[in-house]
């Protein structure tokens, strides 16, 4: 497994992370990870993976399709799998979380619940998975309102936690009464400022509401574990294909969790409209916009 940030974030790179401890205790693999910041870090960590024989190398974003397909072309005995993007090799494929169809639903909340009108979005780096799912956002608050405004804020990065609570700040002094980020480990610097201002937010990717319990309504959560070890056991038992594996609400792998502690404090007609618009998406009646 190659991540771009900290397997201890608490969202996205700690649910690749337990995938990869799935996979070693039901599958009885040999395991390893490296995190990689740059794209030559990238490159050379899928090269090492493949000339220590792993059969299977996850990399764990948008960003890794140019490494895996570079990798993927040198060693042609391992399988590399990246979760986003369209890259297709021989032996390289990558999985789609469809997460626009539970950001879709955040914004849905945020737009019948806020009091302002306004919500914010704080992402790290800018890569098209990430900006798809706030388009998503942004789909589902207009949806139900469509004067609702919505502004985004990019930090650069995953890492630097005070870059994320100024971006935070800025967008809850400009009136946002609802927040929701992309923004992996410094998502937790997006919590401190919501919780210092009482501010209403979303967890990203995983149940985050531990993280803030007063003030996390809900995630957007991908049960990304599970499509590790379905990928996993598909390139075991010889059935890989290089295609596109898709992820989605049909398939029970995304999904809004609400956080308990405050679901009390929505709306009925929220909670019944949040109900509706999932089971249409379920069933195809609403289709999330996804900008890549």
């Amino acid at each position: 497994l190659l991540t771009p940030g900290s397997i201890t974030d608490g969202g996205w790179n700690a649910l690749a992370w337990q995938g990869m401890q799935r996979i070693e205790k039901e599958l009885d693999a040999e395991i390893s990870h490296q995190e990689t910041k740059t794209p030559a870090e990238m490159t050379e960590g899928f090269r090492a993976f493949g000339k220590q024989g792993f059969d299977l190398a996850f990399g764990h974003g948008f960003e890794y399709q140019e490494p895996a397909k570079t990798a993927g072309a040198q060693y042609p005995d391992t399988i590399f799998v990246t979760t986003s993007g369209s890259t297709i090799a021989r032996n390289v494929a990558p999985m789609r979380f469809q997460i626009e169809e539970a950001t879709y639903v955040l914004g849905v909340i945020a737009a019948r619940e806020s009091k302002t009108g306004k919500a914010g979005l704080v992402g790290g780096i800018n890569v098209p998975s990430i900006a798809s799912s706030f388009l998503a956002f942004k789909a589902g608050a207009l949806s139900v309102n469509p004067k609702f405004e919505v502004k985004e804020v990019y930090t650069g990065n995953f890492d630097d936690l005070g870059a994320a609570k100024l971006a935070t700040l800025s967008l809850i002094n400009a009136g946002a009464d609802f927040i929701f980020h992309q923004a992996n480990e410094a998502g937790r610097g997006v919590f401190q400022a919501c919780s210092e201002r009482k501010i209403r937010c979303f967890g990203a990717n995983a149940d985050q509401s531990s993280l803030a319990p007063d003030v996390i309504v809900a995630s957007a959560v991908v049960d990304v574990p599970s499509a590790y070890v379905e990928t996993a056991k598909i390139v075991k038992e010889g059935r890989f294909k290089p295609e596109i594996q898709h992820f989605g609400m049909k398939e029970g792998t995304v999904k809004v969790v609400w956080n308990e502690k405050l679901k009390s404090a929505v709306s009925p007609q929220t909670l019944a409209e949040v109900e509706r618009v999932s089971n249409d998406i379920r069933s195809g009646v609403v289709k999330p916009p996804a900008g890549f």
